[in-house]
């Protein structure tokens, strides 16, 4: 969630106020308890594998291609920490410190401590681990298929966006298979990079977005009249207040009362990405030090700034995931060459960033990735069902298994490693099914002429 700056926290409430835009109780619907961690929600499967549906009579799994993001990590860098632990001290200097306040400082040190150790950005013990089970579990969903990679030496492909945590999650995945099948080990190339298709928003593709987030005018006043509205005001109070004496909360400007919150949930958010690090590996504790209705309210704020800036956006534009369409033709244009004969590869993985997780995912109306909005009608939690904890938490991943029988191609694709149906315009190969015919799918993603 990018940080609170003076004119976005001062400006004009009395308009704001004026307009009631956002509902009052636009964080009390449709939540779970991982909402309020946004994107660094860590990683739990989707679905139990036992109850995945079986593929129709006659057709084996012949390839199987993913795209994942990296794995539960450390904060990019050290900055929330040093705001907070900076704060703190100079309450203590004023006698400002709540019994809270006391306790909390010892906690950010230790917590900036570990996230040092481990590497600002790098993968988490817990990060290492979901790569770890979740290759496991590709691993014994689709045994026949590597027993058949292993037996005919068809390769297996791995790219990442060249990003350290992308690069080791690749290594760490790959390497589970080998652990599991010794036979696959000659098979799995060295991971390459292609920054093109897995960091499109910063390579040359993504010049237009880019300049979407520098420039566009309605994107920075829309998220400025979701940040700067009252209930941030008094939940920033609220965080602050747990922590430190009102009177010298009082001595703070609102906006520096704002990004000082901000600071303290973005160290509460990324807290479970780095169990593993806590003492006895039992968590830091850090949920007592915020309340939940401030937590969820700066959850939503963090959501906010994603679906408008990397998901479905405002309704009229496509700016924010077209150039997805790099990644979806590589997914496909894999899949085809499978059927066509002309590819020698058992299983393509691939390994990104929420950027590129969350555009794709609105590319392909997958759950939750449907409904843009409106100037008129905001992003709420109310009327919109997008939640980045759902749609690319750490270590989120879609993944597309393809099935044959004679010169018959079905695809089954896994959303966070649930059976998830492609986008209503295309149809299973019966009702209820999450089986689609290849021809189908190109057919309704627009890829063939009828």
């Amino acid at each position: 969630m990018r940080r609170v700056t003076p004119a976005l926290a001062t400006a004009g409430l009395a308009a704001l106020l004026a307009t009631a835009a956002f509902p009052a109780q636009a964080v009390s619907e449709h939540r779970s308890d991982s909402d309020s961690y946004g994107t660094k929600a860590p990683y739990e499967p989707g679905q139990n594998p036992r109850t995945y549906q079986k593929a129709p009579a006659g057709f084996v799994p012949v390839f199987t291609e993913n795209v994942s993001r990296h794995g539960s990590r450390a904060a990019t860098d050290s900055d929330d920490g040093d705001l907070v632990l900076a704060l703190l001290e100079k309450a203590r200097a004023a006698d400002g410190l709540t019994a809270k306040g006391r306790e909390f400082g010892p906690k950010v040190q230790a917590l900036q401590s570990a996230m040092s150790a481990v590497g600002y950005g790098d993968l988490s013990g817990r990060g290492k681990q979901e790569l770890r089970d979740t290759a496991t579990r590709l691993a014994q969903r689709l045994p026949g298929l590597f027993a058949t990679i292993a037996k005919t030496g068809e390769k297996i492909d791995v790219v990442s966006s060249g990003q350290g945590r992308a690069v080791d999650s690749a290594n760490i995945y790959a390497g589970t298979l080998a652990e599991k099948d010794p036979e696959l080990k000659p098979l799995i190339g060295a991971t390459r990079t292609d920054v093109d298709l897995l960091y499109f928003h910063k390579a040359a593709g993504g010049k237009a977005y880019r300049d979407y987030i520098a420039n566009d005018q309605r994107l920075a006043d829309t998220l400025k009249s979701v940040t700067d509205q009252p209930r941030t005001h008094s939940a920033a109070r609220g965080v602050l207040k747990k922590l430190f004496r009102t009177s010298f909360v009082d001595t703070l400007a609102p906006d520096d009362q704002v990004a000082a919150a901000q600071a303290v949930y973005n160290l509460y958010a990324i807290a479970p990405a780095m169990r593993e690090e806590s003492p006895g590996g039992r968590g830091w504790g850090l949920e007592k030090f915020i309340a939940k209705r401030d937590a969820d309210w700066f959850g939503y704020l963090s959501d906010a700034e994603d679906f408008y800036e990397k998901g479905p956006g405002f309704a009229d534009s496509d700016i924010t995931y077209k150039m997805a369409g790099v990644l979806l033709d590589d997914l496909f244009k894999q899949v085809e060459a499978k059927r066509a004969g002309t590819g020698d590869l058992g299983a393509e993985l691939r390994f990104t960033h929420a950027e590129e997780i969350i555009p794709l995912a609105a590319l392909m109306g997958l759950p939750g990735s449907t409904q843009g909005v409106t100037t008129a009608t905001p992003y709420t939690y109310a009327t919109n069902p997008w939640r980045g904890a759902a749609v690319a938490p750490l270590g989120a991943n879609i993944q597309w298994d393809l099935y044959r029988k004679g010169n018959a191609f079905l695809v089954r694709m896994l959303y966070n490693e649930k059976e998830t149906a492609f986008k209503a315009a295309c149809r299973p190969v019966s009702k209820g099914s999450k089986f689609y015919d290849l021809n189908e799918l190109e057919r309704c993603f627009g890829r063939t002429a009828n």
